[in-house]
């Protein structure tokens, strides 16, 4: 089975062209591949399929064999897969997901994919959409007490659920700690993925992401336009933000109707996998 490795700021997938096969048991796959120690490793598995409604399709796999409706790095690498492998000719397209069409731009230097905008859509702050027991229509700026912490955070659906926490300082060690449990707080019962974000000015943060399924993560880019969009909504930050983590940075423009993320999409190597 031929792949491709790519990563998006850090955060690395192996991609397959699936378009003419008919697997139903990715998510063995997926846990067998993304495994660091025994096989190449990445923190999630992409399928390339047919689309009826698109120009392509995307399934993406967590690396504990989870499927997710959307992955926000992993669609850059999905696109610039798609695109340099010829699968789509055109440099505007749309890509199916488990989460809605998107729209993806491809941009190049040297005739080389580089940069790929995003249209992420809109996102919801409605509990409901995020999958919470909870009576308040609304998850923002709450207090959770998380083992011998109190945490102010606030929830969205950006594709999947995302709770961000504003600290001073991000601390990696925190990230950690309170990532799982945040995560798998009773409240949310699908999980959530979970940002820690340290703003530096009203146009740039930077964030640590915990993310479900995964585990920390160098980069999150739906976690990172979950940032900058409850940011904004809070009136902490400004429309256009740069939002740095470990892996890279990424540019969010948020728009009345939609939300644009700008990254880096680059090829890592390839080969065939025995699976």
């Amino acid at each position: 089975m031929e792949f491709w490795k790519l990563h998006g700021i850090g955060n690395d997938f192996i991609v397959i062209d699936q378009r003419f096969n008919q697997y139903d048991e990715y998510e063995k796959i997926a846990k067998k591949v993304c495994n660091r120690k025994f096989s190449v490793g990445a923190d999630g598995l992409l399928i390339v399929k047919k689309s009826n409604i698109a120009d392509v399709k995307m399934l993406y796999y967590n690396s504990d064999g989870s499927i997710a409706s959307m992955c926000g790095n992993g669609l850059r690498c999905f696109a610039k897969y798609v695109y340099d492998n010829e699968i789509v000719l055109k440099e505007n397209f749309k890509i199916e997901t488990l989460d809605g069409i998107k729209e993806v731009n491809i941009n190049k230097e040297d005739n080389i994919t580089s940069l790929v905008k995003v249209n992420m859509g809109s996102g919801s702050f409605l509990c409901k959409n995020i999958s919470m027991i909870h009576t308040m229509e609304t998850f923002l700026e709450q207090k959770i007490k998380v083992k011998d912490k109190e945490f102010i955070v606030s929830s969205m659906l950006m594709g999947v659920p995302h709770t961000v926490v504003f600290v001073d300082d991000i601390n990696l060690n925190d990230v950690h700690k309170y990532g799982s449990e945040i995560e798998k707080n009773k409240m949310f019962l699908k999980g959530t993925n979970v940002n820690f974000v340290k703003i530096e000015d009203n146009n740039n943060i930077k964030v640590a992401t915990w993310e479900r399924g995964c585990g920390y993560t160098l980069g999150c880019g739906t976690g990172m336009t979950a940032s900058a969009v409850i940011g904004n909504f809070l009136r902490k930050l400004d429309k256009n933000v740069y939002v740095t983590s470990q892996g890279g940075c990424v540019k969010i423009d948020i728009n009345e109707d939609c939300i644009y993320m700008t990254g880096p999409a680059v090829k890592i190597c390839e080969g065939i996998l025995e699976v």
